[in-house]
């Protein structure tokens, strides 16, 4: 085999392992148990997310159902661990709909909150205006 043909497979092969290794799979399983203080719902949710840490962006698919009406708001917050409540850190436009599908830019802070367990994702209803289901971001 040529030099030429072989650097252009060996590159390649290289490129084509690269992309979705850089790629972190995360998820968040949504309930009113974890909210703080607990909802009584029969709403669940979930969020299936994809972090990009070169180009730090964050991708989501969050589906829903069973909310006690309409949703009327949804946040990743944070920086929280489990069981405490902490501001809006990125919003969730578009959760009128489920699912609702979107994509964000991070900052350095925020990547690293993300990146150690520190973010969840919350829906708020208008009988809940403080959020109906949450789940915390997990590896």
């Amino acid at each position: 085999m040529n030099k030429a043909l072989f650097a252009t497979l060996a590159l390649g092969a290289a490129v084509a392992f690269a992309g979705p290794a850089s790629a972190e799979k995360l998820k968040a399983t949504l309930d009113g148990k974890s909210e703080v203080p607990a909802t009584t719902t029969s709403g669940t949710g979930t969020a299936d997310i994809d972090y990009d840490a070169p180009t730090k962006k964050l991708s989501w698919k969050v589906t829903y159902s069973g909310l006690s009406g309409p949703a009327t708001a949804a946040h990743f917050h944070g920086p929280a661990e489990v069981g405490k409540n902490a501001g809006v850190a990125i919003p969730i436009p578009g959760i009128a709909n489920s699912p609702a599908e979107g994509s964000a830019t991070l900052t350095d802070a925020q990547a690293s909150d993300l990146l150690s367990g520190k973010l969840y994702v919350n829906i708020h209803t208008a009988a809940n205006p403080g959020g109906e289901i949450r789940g915390q971001v997990t590896k």
